[in-house]
Protein backbone atom coordinates (compact mmCIF):
# COMPACT_ATOMS: atom_id res chain seq x y z
CA UNK A 1 0.00 0.00 0.00
CA UNK A 2 1.61 3.17 -1.10
CA UNK A 3 0.89 6.52 0.83
CA UNK A 4 2.27 9.53 0.26
CA UNK A 5 3.75 11.55 3.41
CA UNK A 6 2.06 14.47 1.83
CA UNK A 7 -1.34 13.47 2.12
CA UNK A 8 -0.69 13.52 6.36
CA UNK A 9 0.97 16.53 5.66
CA UNK A 10 -2.52 18.67 4.26
CA UNK A 11 -4.24 16.69 6.55
CA UNK A 12 -2.43 17.94 9.78
CA UNK A 13 -2.86 21.94 8.65
CA UNK A 14 -2.63 23.47 12.47
CA UNK A 15 -0.04 23.21 15.69
CA UNK A 16 -1.77 23.83 19.43
CA UNK A 17 -0.26 27.17 21.01
CA UNK A 18 2.16 25.90 23.87
CA UNK A 19 0.10 27.98 26.46
CA UNK A 20 -0.02 25.89 29.38
CA UNK A 21 -0.31 28.09 31.95
CA UNK A 22 -1.34 26.58 35.34
CA UNK A 23 -5.20 26.97 36.82
CA UNK A 24 -5.70 28.27 39.68
CA UNK A 25 -9.92 27.26 39.66
CA UNK A 26 -10.88 25.79 42.80
CA UNK A 27 -12.18 22.08 41.88
CA UNK A 28 -15.92 21.48 42.97
CA UNK A 29 -17.26 18.60 44.93
CA UNK A 30 -18.12 16.12 42.72
CA UNK A 31 -15.33 16.34 39.82
CA UNK A 32 -11.76 15.79 39.73
CA UNK A 33 -10.08 18.98 38.14
CA UNK A 34 -6.93 19.18 35.38
CA UNK A 35 -5.02 21.06 38.08
CA UNK A 36 -1.44 20.79 36.30
CA UNK A 37 -2.51 22.64 33.28
CA UNK A 38 -5.21 24.64 31.59
CA UNK A 39 -6.85 21.56 29.04
CA UNK A 40 -6.59 22.36 25.46
CA UNK A 41 -8.91 21.36 22.87
CA UNK A 42 -8.98 21.36 19.11
CA UNK A 43 -10.53 24.98 18.84
CA UNK A 44 -6.29 26.04 20.14
CA UNK A 45 -5.55 25.38 16.77
CA UNK A 46 -3.85 28.06 15.40
CA UNK A 47 -1.06 28.45 12.38
CA UNK A 48 0.46 25.16 10.58
CA UNK A 49 2.86 23.89 11.51
CA UNK A 50 5.59 22.15 9.50
CA UNK A 51 6.82 19.92 12.42
CA UNK A 52 3.89 18.78 14.09
CA UNK A 53 4.97 16.22 16.04
CA UNK A 54 7.39 18.42 18.09
CA UNK A 55 4.41 20.81 18.26
CA UNK A 56 2.25 18.44 19.56
CA UNK A 57 4.83 17.05 22.30
CA UNK A 58 5.42 20.35 23.20
CA UNK A 59 2.18 21.34 24.02
CA UNK A 60 1.24 18.26 25.73
CA UNK A 61 3.76 18.74 28.25
CA UNK A 62 2.62 18.17 31.55
CA UNK A 63 0.21 15.42 30.78
CA UNK A 64 2.36 12.59 31.55
CA UNK A 65 2.42 10.91 28.21
CA UNK A 66 5.41 9.63 26.71
CA UNK A 67 5.77 9.92 23.37
CA UNK A 68 7.20 6.08 21.55
CA UNK A 69 9.43 5.56 18.26
CA UNK A 70 7.98 2.95 16.28
CA UNK A 71 10.72 1.00 16.65
CA UNK A 72 10.53 0.78 20.44
CA UNK A 73 6.31 0.03 19.39
CA UNK A 74 7.55 -2.90 17.48
CA UNK A 75 9.59 -4.09 20.33
CA UNK A 76 6.91 -3.87 22.68
CA UNK A 77 4.50 -5.98 20.40
CA UNK A 78 6.97 -8.28 19.17
CA UNK A 79 6.66 -6.77 15.49
CA UNK A 80 3.15 -6.75 16.05
CA UNK A 81 3.32 -10.18 16.36
CA UNK A 82 -0.44 -12.22 15.03
CA UNK A 83 -0.03 -13.89 18.51
CA UNK A 84 -0.34 -10.48 19.99
CA UNK A 85 -3.38 -9.56 18.03
CA UNK A 86 -6.66 -8.53 20.21
CA UNK A 87 -9.25 -7.48 17.50
CA UNK A 88 -9.79 -4.82 14.70
CA UNK A 89 -12.47 -2.06 14.62
CA UNK A 90 -12.64 1.03 12.52
CA UNK A 91 -9.48 2.95 13.72
CA UNK A 92 -7.18 -0.71 12.90
CA UNK A 93 -5.85 -3.35 14.12
CA UNK A 94 -5.10 -4.02 18.11
CA UNK A 95 -1.85 -5.76 19.58
CA UNK A 96 -1.17 -6.41 22.87
CA UNK A 97 2.11 -5.64 24.31
CA UNK A 98 4.20 -5.30 27.45
CA UNK A 99 6.18 -2.24 28.34
CA UNK A 100 8.79 -1.44 31.25
CA UNK A 101 11.48 0.83 32.26
CA UNK A 102 13.81 -0.96 29.51
CA UNK A 103 11.75 0.60 26.57
CA UNK A 104 11.74 4.02 28.74
CA UNK A 105 13.37 4.79 32.13
CA UNK A 106 10.34 5.50 34.71
CA UNK A 107 8.07 3.87 32.68
CA UNK A 108 5.97 1.13 34.60
CA UNK A 109 6.01 -2.56 33.76
CA UNK A 110 2.54 -3.47 32.63
CA UNK A 111 0.79 -5.27 29.62
CA UNK A 112 -0.53 -2.37 26.89
CA UNK A 113 -2.95 -2.20 23.97
CA UNK A 114 -1.27 -0.56 20.79
CA UNK A 115 -3.90 0.62 18.70
CA UNK A 116 -2.72 1.50 14.74
CA UNK A 117 -4.26 3.95 12.69
CA UNK A 118 -5.18 2.02 9.36
CA UNK A 119 -4.40 4.16 6.89
CA UNK A 120 -7.42 2.69 4.61
CA UNK A 121 -9.60 2.56 7.75
CA UNK A 122 -13.37 4.44 8.15
CA UNK A 123 -11.17 6.69 10.91
CA UNK A 124 -8.37 9.59 9.95
CA UNK A 125 -5.92 12.16 11.84
CA UNK A 126 -8.38 14.17 12.72
CA UNK A 127 -10.26 11.28 15.35
CA UNK A 128 -6.32 10.19 16.42
CA UNK A 129 -5.61 13.42 17.43
CA UNK A 130 -8.63 14.24 19.54
CA UNK A 131 -8.32 11.49 21.10
CA UNK A 132 -4.27 12.49 22.22
CA UNK A 133 -5.85 15.46 23.36
CA UNK A 134 -8.36 14.10 25.34
CA UNK A 135 -7.20 11.32 26.93
CA UNK A 136 -4.04 12.56 27.10
CA UNK A 137 -4.85 15.34 29.67
CA UNK A 138 -8.32 13.93 31.23
CA UNK A 139 -7.30 11.37 33.95
CA UNK A 140 -10.26 9.69 36.15
CA UNK A 141 -11.06 5.66 37.46
CA UNK A 142 -13.47 5.52 34.60
CA UNK A 143 -11.56 6.67 31.42
CA UNK A 144 -9.25 4.02 30.06
CA UNK A 145 -5.29 5.34 30.58
CA UNK A 146 -3.52 6.88 27.81
CA UNK A 147 -0.01 5.83 28.20
CA UNK A 148 1.11 7.50 25.06
CA UNK A 149 1.44 7.80 21.24
CA UNK A 150 3.71 7.40 18.27
CA UNK A 151 3.39 10.47 15.68
CA UNK A 152 6.28 9.23 13.35
CA UNK A 153 6.10 10.30 9.34
CA UNK A 154 2.90 8.73 8.50
CA UNK A 155 2.34 6.23 11.13
CA UNK A 156 -0.18 6.96 14.30
CA UNK A 157 -0.12 5.11 17.22
CA UNK A 158 -1.80 4.96 20.42
CA UNK A 159 -0.27 2.97 23.42
CA UNK A 160 -3.54 2.01 26.39
CA UNK A 161 -3.58 0.21 29.61
CA UNK A 162 -4.52 -3.01 29.13
CA UNK A 163 -8.02 -3.81 29.44
CA UNK A 164 -7.92 -8.17 30.07
CA UNK A 165 -11.94 -8.56 30.02
CA UNK A 166 -12.53 -6.76 26.31
CA UNK A 167 -15.57 -4.89 25.66
CA UNK A 168 -18.50 -5.51 27.34
CA UNK A 169 -19.76 -5.87 24.16
CA UNK A 170 -18.34 -8.94 23.97
CA UNK A 171 -19.02 -9.65 27.83
CA UNK A 172 -22.88 -9.19 27.26
CA UNK A 173 -23.62 -10.77 23.82
CA UNK A 174 -20.87 -13.64 23.49
CA UNK A 175 -23.12 -16.58 22.92
CA UNK A 176 -20.89 -19.48 23.73
CA UNK A 177 -20.01 -18.03 27.48
CA UNK A 178 -21.28 -17.79 31.28
CA UNK A 179 -23.82 -15.13 31.24
CA UNK A 180 -22.71 -11.56 32.86
CA UNK A 181 -24.18 -11.22 36.38
CA UNK A 182 -26.82 -9.13 37.33
CA UNK A 183 -24.27 -7.32 39.87
CA UNK A 184 -21.26 -7.07 37.34
CA UNK A 185 -23.60 -5.39 35.13
CA UNK A 186 -24.50 -3.19 37.88
CA UNK A 187 -21.66 -2.36 39.01
CA UNK A 188 -20.49 -1.43 35.40
CA UNK A 189 -23.82 0.75 34.25
CA UNK A 190 -22.32 2.79 37.80
CA UNK A 191 -18.97 3.02 36.70
CA UNK A 192 -19.56 4.24 33.42
CA UNK A 193 -22.27 6.67 34.53
CA UNK A 194 -19.41 7.95 37.18
CA UNK A 195 -17.42 8.59 33.76
CA UNK A 196 -19.95 10.40 31.78
CA UNK A 197 -20.31 12.40 34.75
CA UNK A 198 -17.25 13.37 35.18
CA UNK A 199 -17.35 14.35 31.63
CA UNK A 200 -20.08 16.80 31.73
CA UNK A 201 -19.13 17.85 34.77
CA UNK A 202 -15.68 19.07 33.82
CA UNK A 203 -14.10 22.74 34.19
CA UNK A 204 -14.29 22.54 30.91
CA UNK A 205 -17.35 20.55 29.80
CA UNK A 206 -16.84 17.22 27.17
CA UNK A 207 -19.41 15.07 25.37
CA UNK A 208 -18.60 11.86 24.61
CA UNK A 209 -20.74 11.44 21.61
CA UNK A 210 -20.38 7.92 21.34
CA UNK A 211 -21.17 5.90 24.11
CA UNK A 212 -21.86 2.47 23.34
CA UNK A 213 -21.23 -1.05 24.74
CA UNK A 214 -18.14 -1.39 22.39
CA UNK A 215 -16.49 1.60 23.76
CA UNK A 216 -16.56 0.69 27.80
CA UNK A 217 -13.68 -1.45 28.34
CA UNK A 218 -13.41 -4.23 31.27
CA UNK A 219 -10.76 -4.90 34.19
CA UNK A 220 -10.38 -8.36 35.21
CA UNK A 221 -12.80 -7.24 38.24
CA UNK A 222 -15.59 -5.71 36.01
CA UNK A 223 -14.07 -2.17 36.67
CA UNK A 224 -15.45 0.14 33.48
CA UNK A 225 -13.71 2.08 31.96
CA UNK A 226 -14.81 4.67 28.58
CA UNK A 227 -12.66 4.53 25.70
CA UNK A 228 -11.93 6.01 22.42
CA UNK A 229 -12.74 9.55 22.39
CA UNK A 230 -12.34 9.94 18.50
CA UNK A 231 -15.71 11.62 18.33
CA UNK A 232 -15.76 13.66 21.68
CA UNK A 233 -16.32 17.37 21.47
CA UNK A 234 -15.94 19.88 23.82
CA UNK A 235 -19.73 20.89 25.31
CA UNK A 236 -21.45 24.65 24.60
CA UNK A 237 -19.98 27.50 26.72
CA UNK A 238 -21.25 30.38 28.30
CA UNK A 239 -25.15 31.17 27.04
CA UNK A 240 -24.78 28.23 24.26
CA UNK A 241 -27.37 25.46 24.66
CA UNK A 242 -25.66 23.32 22.11
CA UNK A 243 -22.77 22.04 20.05
CA UNK A 244 -23.87 22.26 16.29
CA UNK A 245 -22.22 19.70 14.58
CA UNK A 246 -22.56 17.17 11.98
CA UNK A 247 -24.28 14.02 12.99
CA UNK A 248 -21.92 11.60 14.01
CA UNK A 249 -22.01 7.86 15.94
CA UNK A 250 -23.33 4.52 15.60
CA UNK A 251 -26.87 3.33 14.86
CA UNK A 252 -29.24 2.60 17.60
CA UNK A 253 -27.08 4.23 20.33
CA UNK A 254 -27.22 8.32 19.20
CA UNK A 255 -30.30 10.20 20.73
CA UNK A 256 -33.17 11.55 18.26
CA UNK A 257 -33.09 15.32 18.35
CA UNK A 258 -29.50 14.81 17.63
CA UNK A 259 -29.89 12.67 14.75
CA UNK A 260 -32.94 15.00 13.31
CA UNK A 261 -31.22 18.57 13.55
CA UNK A 262 -27.27 17.61 15.12
CA UNK A 263 -27.91 19.17 18.09
CA UNK A 264 -25.08 18.03 20.66
CA UNK A 265 -25.90 18.28 24.23
CA UNK A 266 -25.09 16.26 27.81
CA UNK A 267 -28.47 14.95 27.36
CA UNK A 268 -27.43 13.03 23.90
CA UNK A 269 -24.99 10.91 26.06
CA UNK A 270 -27.48 10.44 28.40
CA UNK A 271 -29.74 8.87 25.91
CA UNK A 272 -27.00 6.97 24.60
CA UNK A 273 -26.73 5.26 28.60
CA UNK A 274 -30.16 4.76 28.42
CA UNK A 275 -29.52 2.35 25.27
CA UNK A 276 -26.71 0.57 26.90
CA UNK A 277 -28.42 0.04 30.63
CA UNK A 278 -31.41 -1.16 28.06
CA UNK A 279 -29.07 -4.02 26.58
CA UNK A 280 -27.59 -4.90 30.25
CA UNK A 281 -31.48 -5.30 30.97
CA UNK A 282 -32.29 -7.48 28.32
CA UNK A 283 -29.45 -8.82 26.93
CA UNK A 284 -30.17 -7.91 23.51
CA UNK A 285 -28.32 -5.41 20.82
CA UNK A 286 -29.68 -1.71 20.56
CA UNK A 287 -30.21 -2.82 16.54
CA UNK A 288 -30.67 -6.36 15.49
CA UNK A 289 -31.31 -7.19 12.01
CA UNK A 290 -32.00 -10.96 12.62
CA UNK A 291 -35.03 -10.33 15.23
CA UNK A 292 -38.70 -10.41 14.13
CA UNK A 293 -39.19 -6.91 12.50
CA UNK A 294 -41.20 -5.45 15.10
CA UNK A 295 -37.73 -5.94 17.79
CA UNK A 296 -35.36 -4.94 15.44
CA UNK A 297 -34.95 -1.60 17.39
CA UNK A 298 -34.44 -2.32 20.80
CA UNK A 299 -35.82 0.50 22.48
CA UNK A 300 -38.93 0.92 20.22
CA UNK A 301 -39.95 -2.34 21.24
CA UNK A 302 -39.07 -2.39 24.78
CA UNK A 303 -39.35 0.94 26.35
CA UNK A 304 -42.79 0.98 26.71
CA UNK A 305 -42.43 -2.34 28.87
CA UNK A 306 -39.82 -0.79 31.22
CA UNK A 307 -42.16 0.55 33.98
CA UNK A 308 -44.78 -2.53 33.82
CA UNK A 309 -44.11 -4.92 36.65
CA UNK A 310 -46.43 -6.94 34.78
CA UNK A 311 -44.54 -6.50 31.48
CA UNK A 312 -40.74 -6.63 32.75
CA UNK A 313 -40.09 -9.83 33.21
CA UNK A 314 -40.84 -10.94 29.69
CA UNK A 315 -37.58 -8.87 28.74
CA UNK A 316 -35.13 -9.36 30.99
CA UNK A 317 -31.85 -11.45 29.75
CA UNK A 318 -33.63 -14.54 29.71
CA UNK A 319 -29.65 -15.77 29.96
CA UNK A 320 -29.84 -14.55 34.38
CA UNK A 321 -32.10 -17.29 34.33
CA UNK A 322 -33.66 -15.13 36.94
CA UNK A 323 -30.64 -14.79 39.34
CA UNK A 324 -31.07 -10.38 39.97
CA UNK A 325 -32.71 -7.86 41.87
CA UNK A 326 -36.41 -7.63 41.01
CA UNK A 327 -36.60 -4.62 42.97
CA UNK A 328 -33.24 -3.65 41.44
CA UNK A 329 -34.18 -4.84 37.89
CA UNK A 330 -37.72 -2.13 38.49
CA UNK A 331 -35.37 0.96 39.59
CA UNK A 332 -33.02 -0.14 36.67
CA UNK A 333 -35.65 0.00 34.04
CA UNK A 334 -37.13 3.12 35.30
CA UNK A 335 -34.62 4.59 34.92
CA UNK A 336 -33.42 3.66 31.45
CA UNK A 337 -37.49 4.80 30.43
CA UNK A 338 -36.39 8.30 31.94
CA UNK A 339 -32.71 8.34 30.09
CA UNK A 340 -35.02 7.46 26.88
CA UNK A 341 -37.62 10.18 26.81
CA UNK A 342 -37.80 11.74 23.73
CA UNK A 343 -37.47 15.01 25.54
CA UNK A 344 -34.07 16.02 26.36
CA UNK A 345 -34.93 18.08 29.55
CA UNK A 346 -36.67 15.02 30.76
CA UNK A 347 -33.57 12.97 30.91
CA UNK A 348 -31.79 13.00 34.24
CA UNK A 349 -28.13 14.50 34.44
CA UNK A 350 -25.62 12.08 34.49
CA UNK A 351 -25.39 13.14 38.36
CA UNK A 352 -28.62 12.23 38.95
CA UNK A 353 -28.07 8.55 37.21
CA UNK A 354 -25.40 8.18 39.63
CA UNK A 355 -27.34 8.45 42.92
CA UNK A 356 -29.57 6.56 41.03
CA UNK A 357 -27.36 3.43 40.05
CA UNK A 358 -25.23 3.81 43.73
CA UNK A 359 -27.76 1.59 45.80
CA UNK A 360 -28.45 -1.07 43.36
CA UNK A 361 -25.06 -3.26 43.40
CA UNK A 362 -25.65 -3.82 46.74
CA UNK A 363 -29.62 -4.88 46.29
CA UNK A 364 -29.20 -8.69 48.13
CA UNK A 365 -32.82 -9.83 47.10
CA UNK A 366 -31.43 -11.91 44.27
CA UNK A 367 -33.87 -15.08 43.04
CA UNK A 368 -32.46 -18.50 44.07
CA UNK A 369 -34.29 -20.45 41.03
CA UNK A 370 -35.07 -19.93 37.48
CA UNK A 371 -37.76 -16.89 36.99
CA UNK A 372 -41.28 -16.88 37.00
CA UNK A 373 -43.74 -15.09 35.97
CA UNK A 374 -45.72 -13.97 39.80
CA UNK A 375 -48.83 -11.59 39.77
CA UNK A 376 -47.91 -8.29 41.94
CA UNK A 377 -49.12 -8.82 45.38
CA UNK A 378 -51.56 -5.67 44.97
CA UNK A 379 -53.10 -7.16 42.11
CA UNK A 380 -53.67 -10.50 43.33
CA UNK A 381 -55.35 -9.55 46.95
CA UNK A 382 -57.73 -8.18 44.64
CA UNK A 383 -58.71 -10.45 41.56
CA UNK A 384 -55.85 -13.04 41.10
CA UNK A 385 -57.91 -14.83 38.78
CA UNK A 386 -58.43 -12.15 36.28
CA UNK A 387 -54.55 -11.22 36.28
CA UNK A 388 -53.67 -14.70 35.50
CA UNK A 389 -55.67 -14.37 32.25
CA UNK A 390 -54.44 -10.69 31.69
CA UNK A 391 -50.77 -12.75 31.61
CA UNK A 392 -51.91 -15.24 29.83
CA UNK A 393 -53.39 -13.49 26.88
CA UNK A 394 -50.71 -11.27 26.85
CA UNK A 395 -48.57 -14.50 26.43
CA UNK A 396 -51.02 -15.73 23.73
CA UNK A 397 -50.60 -12.83 21.75
CA UNK A 398 -47.30 -12.98 21.81
CA UNK A 399 -46.95 -16.38 20.11
CA UNK A 400 -49.87 -15.63 17.79
CA UNK A 401 -47.40 -12.61 16.35
CA UNK A 402 -44.58 -14.27 16.03
CA UNK A 403 -46.57 -17.79 14.25
CA UNK A 404 -48.53 -15.25 11.84
CA UNK A 405 -44.83 -13.78 11.12
CA UNK A 406 -43.30 -16.80 10.55
CA UNK A 407 -39.97 -16.21 12.36
CA UNK A 408 -37.79 -18.76 13.27
CA UNK A 409 -36.62 -16.70 16.04
CA UNK A 410 -38.39 -16.25 19.95
CA UNK A 411 -38.19 -13.12 21.93
CA UNK A 412 -35.07 -14.50 24.03
CA UNK A 413 -32.54 -16.55 21.91
CA UNK A 414 -31.69 -16.37 18.31
CA UNK A 415 -30.23 -19.71 16.53
CA UNK A 416 -28.76 -17.97 13.81
CA UNK A 417 -26.74 -15.26 16.09
CA UNK A 418 -23.14 -15.14 14.99
CA UNK A 419 -20.28 -16.76 17.02
CA UNK A 420 -17.89 -13.46 15.94
CA UNK A 421 -20.63 -10.92 17.08
CA UNK A 422 -20.03 -7.94 14.97
CA UNK A 423 -20.05 -4.63 15.35
CA UNK A 424 -23.21 -2.37 15.16
CA UNK A 425 -24.01 -0.24 12.41
CA UNK A 426 -22.49 3.01 12.23
CA UNK A 427 -23.60 6.55 10.49
CA UNK A 428 -22.62 9.75 9.54
CA UNK A 429 -24.81 12.08 7.64
CA UNK A 430 -25.00 16.32 7.89
CA UNK A 431 -28.52 15.68 7.02
CA UNK A 432 -29.36 12.04 9.46
CA UNK A 433 -28.39 8.80 10.03
CA UNK A 434 -26.84 6.90 6.74
CA UNK A 435 -26.26 3.05 8.03
CA UNK A 436 -22.96 1.42 7.02
CA UNK A 437 -23.50 -1.76 4.94
CA UNK A 438 -20.09 -3.36 6.13
CA UNK A 439 -20.13 -5.37 9.37
CA UNK A 440 -18.48 -7.93 11.03
CA UNK A 441 -15.18 -7.56 12.78
CA UNK A 442 -13.35 -5.27 10.04
CA UNK A 443 -17.02 -2.66 9.82
CA UNK A 444 -15.69 0.90 10.67
CA UNK A 445 -16.98 2.59 13.69
CA UNK A 446 -16.71 5.80 12.49
CA UNK A 447 -16.43 7.59 9.04
CA UNK A 448 -13.39 9.35 9.84
CA UNK A 449 -11.55 12.52 9.25
CA UNK A 450 -14.70 14.51 8.15
CA UNK A 451 -16.56 15.22 11.90
CA UNK A 452 -17.30 18.75 12.43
Amino acid sequence: MAVKKSTWRSMVTSCYKADCAPTTTKPKRVVAKQTSFQRLSLSDLSFPSSNFSEDLSISLAGSNLHVFTLAELKVITQSFSSSNFLGEGGFGPVHKGFVDDKIRPGLKAQPVAVKLLDLDGSQGHKEWLTEVIFLGQLRHPYLVKLIGYCCEEEHRLLVYEYMPRGSLENQLFRRYSVSLPWSARMKIALGAAKGLAFLHEAEKPVIYRDFKASNILLDSDYTPKLSDFGLAKDGPEGDETHVSTRVMGTQGYAAPEYVMTGHLTAMSDVYSFGVVLLEMITGRRSVDKSRPTREQNLVEWARPMLCDPRKLGRIMDPRLEGQYSETGARKAAALAYQCLSHRPKQRPTMSTVVETLEPLKDFDDVAIAPFVYTVPTEIANSNKEEAKKECLSEVKKENGHRHHSHSPHNGHHNKHRRMRSPRSPNFHSENGPRQNQRNGLNSPLHHGGRGA
